[in-house]
Protein backbone atom coordinates (compact mmCIF):
# COMPACT_ATOMS: atom_id res chain seq x y z
CA UNK A 1 0.00 0.00 0.00
CA UNK A 2 1.57 3.45 -0.81
CA UNK A 3 0.93 5.93 1.84
CA UNK A 4 1.62 9.70 2.32
CA UNK A 5 1.68 10.89 5.56
CA UNK A 6 1.68 15.01 5.79
CA UNK A 7 2.96 15.71 9.08
CA UNK A 8 6.03 14.59 11.05
CA UNK A 9 5.34 15.27 14.56
CA UNK A 10 4.22 12.96 16.99
CA UNK A 11 0.95 11.43 15.69
CA UNK A 12 2.55 11.90 12.17
CA UNK A 13 5.93 9.72 12.59
CA UNK A 14 3.72 7.13 14.93
CA UNK A 15 1.86 6.64 12.07
CA UNK A 16 4.72 6.01 9.90
CA UNK A 17 6.52 3.78 11.85
CA UNK A 18 3.76 1.62 12.06
CA UNK A 19 3.18 1.48 9.02
CA UNK A 20 6.43 1.06 7.54
CA UNK A 21 7.05 -1.63 9.56
CA UNK A 22 4.31 -3.43 7.84
CA UNK A 23 6.14 -3.02 4.61
CA UNK A 24 4.05 -0.57 3.34
CA UNK A 25 5.42 2.37 0.97
CA UNK A 26 5.10 5.17 3.06
CA UNK A 27 6.08 9.14 2.42
CA UNK A 28 6.12 11.57 4.76
CA UNK A 29 6.68 15.28 4.17
CA UNK A 30 6.86 18.26 6.90
CA UNK A 31 7.99 21.92 6.66
CA UNK A 32 10.58 21.13 9.70
CA UNK A 33 14.29 19.68 8.20
CA UNK A 34 14.71 18.14 11.65
CA UNK A 35 11.80 15.83 12.13
CA UNK A 36 12.55 14.87 8.40
CA UNK A 37 15.87 13.70 9.14
CA UNK A 38 14.45 11.81 11.72
CA UNK A 39 12.21 10.19 9.84
CA UNK A 40 14.73 9.48 6.87
CA UNK A 41 17.79 7.86 9.75
CA UNK A 42 14.79 5.78 11.91
CA UNK A 43 12.51 4.69 9.68
CA UNK A 44 12.09 2.45 6.40
CA UNK A 45 10.43 5.57 4.50
CA UNK A 46 10.94 8.41 2.65
CA UNK A 47 10.52 11.88 3.86
CA UNK A 48 10.53 15.06 2.18
CA UNK A 49 11.27 18.50 2.96
CA UNK A 50 7.85 20.70 1.93
CA UNK A 51 4.48 22.05 2.40
CA UNK A 52 1.80 18.99 2.34
CA UNK A 53 -0.11 20.97 0.71
CA UNK A 54 1.66 22.18 -2.33
CA UNK A 55 1.12 20.46 -5.48
CA UNK A 56 4.77 20.20 -6.34
CA UNK A 57 5.95 17.94 -2.91
CA UNK A 58 2.93 16.16 -3.10
CA UNK A 59 3.63 14.83 -6.71
CA UNK A 60 7.53 14.81 -5.80
CA UNK A 61 6.04 12.17 -2.99
CA UNK A 62 4.92 10.13 -5.25
CA UNK A 63 0.69 11.22 -4.87
CA UNK A 64 -0.27 9.86 -8.41
CA UNK A 65 0.29 6.38 -7.25
CA UNK A 66 -0.43 6.79 -3.92
CA UNK A 67 -3.63 4.89 -2.30
CA UNK A 68 -4.25 6.94 0.36
CA UNK A 69 -2.73 9.89 2.09
CA UNK A 70 -2.93 11.00 6.23
CA UNK A 71 -2.54 14.75 6.68
CA UNK A 72 -2.17 15.14 10.45
CA UNK A 73 0.20 18.05 10.49
CA UNK A 74 -0.84 20.88 13.39
CA UNK A 75 -3.31 23.17 11.10
CA UNK A 76 -6.27 22.01 9.83
CA UNK A 77 -6.42 24.00 7.05
CA UNK A 78 -3.24 22.54 5.86
CA UNK A 79 -4.70 19.25 6.38
CA UNK A 80 -7.86 20.08 4.36
CA UNK A 81 -5.94 22.15 1.55
CA UNK A 82 -3.45 19.07 1.21
CA UNK A 83 -6.93 16.48 0.96
CA UNK A 84 -8.46 18.97 -1.73
CA UNK A 85 -4.97 19.43 -3.41
CA UNK A 86 -4.70 15.15 -3.53
CA UNK A 87 -8.31 14.54 -4.89
CA UNK A 88 -8.59 17.12 -7.69
CA UNK A 89 -4.62 16.78 -9.17
CA UNK A 90 -4.02 13.17 -8.55
CA UNK A 91 -6.99 11.48 -7.20
CA UNK A 92 -6.01 9.43 -4.23
CA UNK A 93 -8.28 7.33 -3.63
CA UNK A 94 -8.59 8.01 0.07
CA UNK A 95 -8.43 10.95 2.25
CA UNK A 96 -7.77 10.76 5.85
CA UNK A 97 -7.21 14.19 7.53
CA UNK A 98 -6.97 15.90 10.95
CA UNK A 99 -9.11 18.67 11.85
CA UNK A 100 -8.89 19.88 15.40
CA UNK A 101 -11.30 23.33 14.89
CA UNK A 102 -14.80 22.42 16.27
CA UNK A 103 -16.28 25.72 14.02
CA UNK A 104 -15.75 22.94 10.79
CA UNK A 105 -17.22 20.00 12.55
CA UNK A 106 -20.61 21.82 13.71
CA UNK A 107 -23.47 20.00 12.56
CA UNK A 108 -25.01 23.07 11.34
CA UNK A 109 -21.71 22.24 8.18
CA UNK A 110 -21.87 18.56 8.37
CA UNK A 111 -22.10 18.73 4.49
CA UNK A 112 -18.88 20.51 4.25
CA UNK A 113 -16.46 17.56 3.89
CA UNK A 114 -18.15 15.31 1.03
CA UNK A 115 -16.85 14.88 -2.12
CA UNK A 116 -19.12 17.75 -3.76
CA UNK A 117 -17.22 20.28 -1.56
CA UNK A 118 -14.44 19.06 0.45
CA UNK A 119 -13.60 15.75 -0.26
CA UNK A 120 -12.17 14.13 2.82
CA UNK A 121 -12.68 10.42 3.45
CA UNK A 122 -12.64 10.72 7.21
CA UNK A 123 -11.95 13.51 9.61
CA UNK A 124 -10.85 12.72 12.99
CA UNK A 125 -11.15 15.11 15.74
CA UNK A 126 -8.54 14.41 18.17
CA UNK A 127 -10.29 16.31 20.69
CA UNK A 128 -12.97 14.24 20.43
CA UNK A 129 -11.29 11.29 19.99
CA UNK A 130 -9.84 11.88 23.19
CA UNK A 131 -12.53 13.47 25.47
CA UNK A 132 -14.90 10.56 24.84
CA UNK A 133 -11.82 8.03 26.24
CA UNK A 134 -12.12 10.64 29.19
CA UNK A 135 -15.53 10.16 29.69
CA UNK A 136 -15.75 6.34 29.59
CA UNK A 137 -12.92 6.00 32.27
CA UNK A 138 -15.07 8.22 34.32
CA UNK A 139 -17.47 5.90 33.87
CA UNK A 140 -15.44 3.05 34.99
CA UNK A 141 -13.59 4.03 38.28
CA UNK A 142 -10.62 0.95 38.19
CA UNK A 143 -9.86 0.74 34.80
CA UNK A 144 -7.11 1.57 32.76
CA UNK A 145 -7.91 1.39 29.65
CA UNK A 146 -11.37 1.35 28.17
CA UNK A 147 -12.27 1.16 24.24
CA UNK A 148 -16.05 -0.38 23.19
CA UNK A 149 -16.59 -2.51 20.32
CA UNK A 150 -19.87 -3.78 17.85
CA UNK A 151 -22.35 -0.20 19.10
CA UNK A 152 -20.64 -0.40 22.56
CA UNK A 153 -22.19 -4.12 23.68
CA UNK A 154 -18.19 -5.33 23.64
CA UNK A 155 -15.98 -3.84 25.94
CA UNK A 156 -12.11 -4.20 26.40
CA UNK A 157 -10.65 -2.88 30.13
CA UNK A 158 -7.40 -2.60 31.01
CA UNK A 159 -7.14 -3.73 34.93
CA UNK A 160 -4.32 -3.31 36.85
CA UNK A 161 -3.93 -6.45 39.48
CA UNK A 162 -3.03 -5.42 42.87
CA UNK A 163 -1.96 -6.82 46.33
CA UNK A 164 -5.61 -7.47 46.67
CA UNK A 165 -7.07 -8.67 43.88
CA UNK A 166 -9.23 -11.81 44.67
CA UNK A 167 -7.62 -14.11 41.23
CA UNK A 168 -3.91 -13.57 41.43
CA UNK A 169 -1.93 -16.80 40.93
CA UNK A 170 -5.39 -17.97 40.01
CA UNK A 171 -5.07 -20.05 35.88
CA UNK A 172 -6.84 -18.61 33.72
CA UNK A 173 -8.67 -22.06 32.68
CA UNK A 174 -9.71 -21.91 36.15
CA UNK A 175 -11.34 -19.05 36.21
CA UNK A 176 -14.02 -19.73 33.29
CA UNK A 177 -14.44 -23.03 35.69
CA UNK A 178 -15.32 -20.90 38.97
CA UNK A 179 -17.57 -18.33 36.63
CA UNK A 180 -18.90 -19.72 34.16
CA UNK A 181 -22.01 -17.31 33.37
CA UNK A 182 -19.24 -14.69 33.11
CA UNK A 183 -19.20 -12.91 29.42
CA UNK A 184 -15.96 -11.64 29.82
CA UNK A 185 -12.48 -13.16 28.32
CA UNK A 186 -8.84 -12.37 29.77
CA UNK A 187 -6.98 -11.64 26.10
CA UNK A 188 -3.05 -10.28 27.15
CA UNK A 189 -1.44 -9.83 29.97
CA UNK A 190 1.58 -6.72 30.75
CA UNK A 191 4.09 -8.10 33.24
CA UNK A 192 7.16 -5.95 33.91
CA UNK A 193 6.51 -4.29 30.28
CA UNK A 194 6.32 -6.66 28.11
CA UNK A 195 2.62 -7.36 26.72
CA UNK A 196 1.66 -11.30 25.92
CA UNK A 197 -1.29 -12.65 24.42
CA UNK A 198 -3.56 -14.49 27.37
CA UNK A 199 -3.49 -18.77 27.19
CA UNK A 200 -5.75 -20.71 29.45
CA UNK A 201 -2.72 -21.83 31.27
CA UNK A 202 -1.51 -18.48 32.44
CA UNK A 203 -1.38 -17.45 35.77
CA UNK A 204 -2.43 -13.29 36.68
CA UNK A 205 0.08 -11.91 39.19
CA UNK A 206 0.41 -8.67 41.05
CA UNK A 207 1.62 -5.52 39.18
CA UNK A 208 0.17 -7.34 35.98
CA UNK A 209 -2.30 -5.08 33.59
CA UNK A 210 -4.86 -7.89 32.24
CA UNK A 211 -6.81 -6.89 29.74
CA UNK A 212 -10.15 -8.11 29.39
CA UNK A 213 -12.98 -8.55 26.70
CA UNK A 214 -16.31 -8.66 28.60
CA UNK A 215 -19.97 -7.89 27.31
CA UNK A 216 -21.17 -4.28 27.97
CA UNK A 217 -23.46 -5.72 31.13
CA UNK A 218 -20.65 -7.44 32.42
CA UNK A 219 -18.18 -5.14 32.64
CA UNK A 220 -18.79 -3.95 36.69
CA UNK A 221 -18.68 -7.54 37.87
CA UNK A 222 -15.55 -8.22 36.01
CA UNK A 223 -13.87 -5.04 37.32
CA UNK A 224 -15.05 -5.95 41.20
CA UNK A 225 -13.94 -10.16 40.38
CA UNK A 226 -10.50 -7.97 40.05
CA UNK A 227 -10.73 -6.46 43.08
CA UNK A 228 -11.89 -2.77 41.69
CA UNK A 229 -15.31 -1.65 43.40
CA UNK A 230 -14.51 1.67 43.38
CA UNK A 231 -17.65 3.82 43.21
CA UNK A 232 -18.42 6.68 40.24
CA UNK A 233 -16.38 10.10 40.97
CA UNK A 234 -19.39 12.22 42.67
CA UNK A 235 -16.98 15.19 42.94
CA UNK A 236 -14.64 16.14 39.75
CA UNK A 237 -11.89 18.82 39.17
CA UNK A 238 -10.96 19.17 35.61
CA UNK A 239 -7.79 20.99 35.43
CA UNK A 240 -7.35 22.97 31.73
CA UNK A 241 -10.66 24.26 29.86
CA UNK A 242 -9.14 24.19 26.69
CA UNK A 243 -11.14 22.16 24.09
CA UNK A 244 -10.60 18.83 25.64
CA UNK A 245 -11.62 20.26 29.26
CA UNK A 246 -15.07 21.95 27.72
CA UNK A 247 -16.15 19.19 25.52
CA UNK A 248 -15.93 16.77 29.02
CA UNK A 249 -17.52 19.45 31.25
CA UNK A 250 -20.32 19.55 28.95
CA UNK A 251 -20.93 16.27 27.87
CA UNK A 252 -21.23 15.18 31.68
CA UNK A 253 -23.64 18.09 31.79
CA UNK A 254 -25.76 16.90 28.18
CA UNK A 255 -25.88 13.79 29.43
CA UNK A 256 -26.95 14.22 32.83
CA UNK A 257 -24.03 12.48 35.14
CA UNK A 258 -24.41 13.24 38.30
CA UNK A 259 -20.90 14.12 39.47
CA UNK A 260 -20.63 17.64 40.76
CA UNK A 261 -17.68 19.32 38.27
CA UNK A 262 -14.98 22.01 39.16
CA UNK A 263 -13.19 23.55 36.46
CA UNK A 264 -9.75 25.44 36.44
CA UNK A 265 -8.78 27.73 33.72
CA UNK A 266 -5.61 29.85 34.11
CA UNK A 267 -6.95 32.35 31.67
CA UNK A 268 -9.05 34.46 32.21
CA UNK A 269 -11.25 35.18 29.23
CA UNK A 270 -11.02 31.71 28.66
CA UNK A 271 -12.24 31.23 31.79
CA UNK A 272 -15.47 33.52 31.13
CA UNK A 273 -16.58 31.78 27.81
CA UNK A 274 -16.01 28.39 29.86
CA UNK A 275 -18.76 29.77 32.60
CA UNK A 276 -20.89 31.15 29.90
CA UNK A 277 -21.32 27.74 27.83
CA UNK A 278 -21.91 25.73 31.01
CA UNK A 279 -24.95 25.47 33.17
CA UNK A 280 -24.00 23.65 36.29
CA UNK A 281 -20.13 23.54 36.52
CA UNK A 282 -18.27 25.65 38.49
CA UNK A 283 -15.28 27.39 36.98
CA UNK A 284 -12.38 28.88 38.82
CA UNK A 285 -9.72 31.24 37.04
CA UNK A 286 -5.95 30.47 37.99
CA UNK A 287 -3.60 27.51 37.76
CA UNK A 288 -4.10 24.14 38.98
CA UNK A 289 -0.65 24.09 40.59
CA UNK A 290 -1.57 26.75 42.44
CA UNK A 291 -2.31 24.95 45.91
CA UNK A 292 -4.16 27.78 47.49
CA UNK A 293 -6.52 27.52 44.41
CA UNK A 294 -6.73 23.44 44.65
CA UNK A 295 -8.02 23.90 48.16
CA UNK A 296 -10.19 26.67 47.46
CA UNK A 297 -11.77 23.83 44.85
CA UNK A 298 -12.28 21.32 47.71
CA UNK A 299 -9.71 18.88 46.37
CA UNK A 300 -9.27 17.21 49.61
CA UNK A 301 -13.08 16.31 49.22
CA UNK A 302 -12.69 15.64 45.78
CA UNK A 303 -12.89 11.87 44.12
CA UNK A 304 -11.26 12.76 40.78
CA UNK A 305 -9.01 15.23 39.50
CA UNK A 306 -8.61 15.42 35.68
CA UNK A 307 -5.99 16.81 34.34
CA UNK A 308 -6.08 18.29 30.78
CA UNK A 309 -3.89 20.77 29.64
CA UNK A 310 -1.37 21.14 26.91
CA UNK A 311 0.92 20.97 29.17
CA UNK A 312 2.23 17.30 30.55
CA UNK A 313 4.55 18.85 32.99
CA UNK A 314 1.41 20.52 34.30
CA UNK A 315 -0.82 17.90 34.27
CA UNK A 316 1.52 15.68 36.23
CA UNK A 317 2.45 18.07 38.82
CA UNK A 318 -1.08 18.83 39.81
CA UNK A 319 -2.23 15.33 39.74
CA UNK A 320 0.61 14.36 42.55
CA UNK A 321 -0.11 17.46 44.32
CA UNK A 322 -3.81 16.63 43.81
CA UNK A 323 -3.48 13.03 45.81
CA UNK A 324 -1.15 14.59 48.28
CA UNK A 325 -3.63 17.32 49.23
CA UNK A 326 -6.60 14.05 49.72
CA UNK A 327 -8.35 13.89 46.06
CA UNK A 328 -8.87 10.22 46.19
CA UNK A 329 -7.64 9.40 42.55
CA UNK A 330 -6.16 10.77 39.27
CA UNK A 331 -6.94 10.89 35.49
CA UNK A 332 -3.87 12.87 33.66
CA UNK A 333 -3.26 13.61 29.84
CA UNK A 334 0.56 12.74 29.15
CA UNK A 335 1.42 12.66 25.30
CA UNK A 336 5.18 11.99 25.99
CA UNK A 337 5.80 8.57 26.45
CA UNK A 338 8.68 9.04 28.37
CA UNK A 339 6.19 10.68 30.88
CA UNK A 340 4.13 8.13 30.83
CA UNK A 341 6.74 4.69 31.40
CA UNK A 342 6.97 6.47 35.20
CA UNK A 343 3.79 8.12 35.90
CA UNK A 344 2.50 5.24 38.10
CA UNK A 345 5.23 5.49 40.57
CA UNK A 346 4.14 9.22 40.98
CA UNK A 347 0.90 8.09 42.74
CA UNK A 348 -0.94 8.86 38.80
CA UNK A 349 -3.58 6.24 38.85
CA UNK A 350 -4.73 6.53 35.05
CA UNK A 351 -3.12 8.43 32.23
CA UNK A 352 -4.91 8.74 28.74
CA UNK A 353 -2.33 9.14 26.02
CA UNK A 354 -3.38 11.47 22.96
CA UNK A 355 -1.53 10.16 20.41
CA UNK A 356 -2.29 6.57 20.46
CA UNK A 357 -5.97 7.31 20.32
CA UNK A 358 -5.27 9.22 17.10
CA UNK A 359 -2.62 6.68 15.55
CA UNK A 360 -5.58 4.16 16.28
CA UNK A 361 -8.63 6.12 14.95
CA UNK A 362 -6.33 6.54 11.44
CA UNK A 363 -5.16 2.71 11.43
CA UNK A 364 -9.13 1.56 11.47
CA UNK A 365 -9.23 2.88 8.31
CA UNK A 366 -5.80 1.45 7.04
CA UNK A 367 -6.23 -1.53 7.87
CA UNK A 368 -7.66 -3.98 4.91
CA UNK A 369 -10.60 -6.62 5.04
CA UNK A 370 -13.62 -5.93 7.07
CA UNK A 371 -12.54 -4.19 9.51
CA UNK A 372 -14.66 -2.08 11.66
CA UNK A 373 -12.68 -0.33 14.47
CA UNK A 374 -9.15 -0.96 15.90
CA UNK A 375 -7.30 0.04 18.86
CA UNK A 376 -3.55 0.42 19.39
CA UNK A 377 -2.06 -0.94 22.89
CA UNK A 378 1.04 -0.25 24.73
CA UNK A 379 2.64 1.97 22.10
CA UNK A 380 1.74 -0.72 19.15
CA UNK A 381 2.71 -3.70 20.72
CA UNK A 382 -0.87 -5.37 19.96
CA UNK A 383 -4.02 -4.31 18.61
CA UNK A 384 -7.24 -5.18 19.60
CA UNK A 385 -9.28 -5.31 16.12
CA UNK A 386 -13.27 -5.34 15.57
CA UNK A 387 -14.13 -7.06 12.28
CA UNK A 388 -16.95 -8.88 10.47
CA UNK A 389 -16.84 -12.62 8.98
CA UNK A 390 -17.59 -13.33 5.12
CA UNK A 391 -18.52 -15.83 4.23
CA UNK A 392 -15.52 -16.85 2.77
CA UNK A 393 -13.34 -16.15 5.71
CA UNK A 394 -10.88 -19.01 6.84
CA UNK A 395 -12.44 -18.55 10.40
CA UNK A 396 -15.97 -19.68 9.09
CA UNK A 397 -17.43 -22.94 10.10
CA UNK A 398 -14.79 -24.79 11.81
CA UNK A 399 -14.59 -24.81 15.37
CA UNK A 400 -12.07 -22.21 17.24
CA UNK A 401 -10.16 -25.19 18.51
CA UNK A 402 -9.59 -26.76 14.93
CA UNK A 403 -8.71 -23.52 13.38
CA UNK A 404 -5.18 -23.70 14.38
CA UNK A 405 -5.04 -20.25 14.91
CA UNK A 406 -1.39 -18.58 15.65
CA UNK A 407 -0.63 -18.26 19.50
CA UNK A 408 0.02 -14.46 18.75
CA UNK A 409 -3.64 -13.48 18.42
CA UNK A 410 -7.08 -14.73 20.62
CA UNK A 411 -10.73 -14.09 20.09
CA UNK A 412 -12.14 -12.17 23.01
CA UNK A 413 -15.69 -12.26 22.09
CA UNK A 414 -18.21 -12.36 19.18
CA UNK A 415 -21.25 -10.12 18.54
CA UNK A 416 -24.19 -11.98 16.72
CA UNK A 417 -27.32 -10.70 15.48
CA UNK A 418 -27.14 -8.42 18.68
CA UNK A 419 -26.16 -11.19 21.48
CA UNK A 420 -22.78 -11.14 22.89
CA UNK A 421 -20.91 -14.99 22.60
CA UNK A 422 -18.02 -15.55 24.40
CA UNK A 423 -16.21 -17.52 22.66
CA UNK A 424 -14.83 -20.87 23.60
CA UNK A 425 -13.01 -23.89 21.70
CA UNK A 426 -16.35 -25.30 20.61
CA UNK A 427 -17.38 -22.16 18.86
CA UNK A 428 -17.78 -21.75 15.28
CA UNK A 429 -18.04 -18.48 13.95
CA UNK A 430 -21.13 -17.57 10.95
CA UNK A 431 -20.77 -15.36 8.17
CA UNK A 432 -21.57 -11.72 9.36
CA UNK A 433 -20.54 -11.90 12.87
CA UNK A 434 -18.63 -9.43 14.42
CA UNK A 435 -15.02 -10.52 15.66
CA UNK A 436 -13.36 -8.82 18.72
CA UNK A 437 -9.74 -10.16 18.42
CA UNK A 438 -6.90 -8.90 20.59
CA UNK A 439 -3.73 -9.40 18.37
CA UNK A 440 0.26 -8.94 18.55
CA UNK A 441 2.01 -6.24 16.37
CA UNK A 442 2.94 -9.29 14.39
CA UNK A 443 0.09 -10.69 13.47
CA UNK A 444 -2.02 -8.06 12.28
CA UNK A 445 -1.92 -9.01 9.03
CA UNK A 446 -2.86 -12.51 9.34
CA UNK A 447 -6.16 -10.82 10.99
CA UNK A 448 -6.45 -8.71 7.84
CA UNK A 449 -6.56 -11.82 5.22
CA UNK A 450 -8.98 -13.41 7.44
CA UNK A 451 -11.56 -11.26 6.96
CA UNK A 452 -10.51 -9.74 3.28
CA UNK A 453 -12.81 -9.83 0.67
CA UNK A 454 -11.96 -12.96 -1.99
CA UNK A 455 -12.28 -13.58 -5.28
CA UNK A 456 -14.86 -16.82 -4.40
CA UNK A 457 -16.87 -13.70 -2.27
CA UNK A 458 -18.00 -12.56 -6.25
Amino acid sequence: MRIIICGAGQVGYGIAERLAAEHNDVAVIDTAPALVQVVRDTLDARGYVGHGAHPDVLAEAGAEQADMLIAVTHFDEVNMVACQVAHSLFNVPTKIARVRSQAYLSPHWQDLFSSEHMPIDVVISPEIEVGEMVLRRIALPGASDVVRFADGEIVLVGIECREDCPVVDTPLSQLTELFPDLGATVVGILRGGQLTIARSHDHILTGDIAYVVAARSQVKRTLGLFGHEEPEAGRIVIAGGGSIGLYVARQMEQRSLRAKVRVIEPNRDRANLIADRLKRAIVLNGSALDQTLLEEADIGSTDLLVALTNDDQANILSSVMAKRLGCRSSLTLINNANYQSFAHTLGIDAFVDPRSITISRVLQHVRRGRIRAVHSIQNGAAEIIEAEALETSPLVGSAIRDLALPPTLRIGGIMRGGQYLRPDGTTRIRAKDRVVIFAAASAVRQVEQMFRVSLEFF
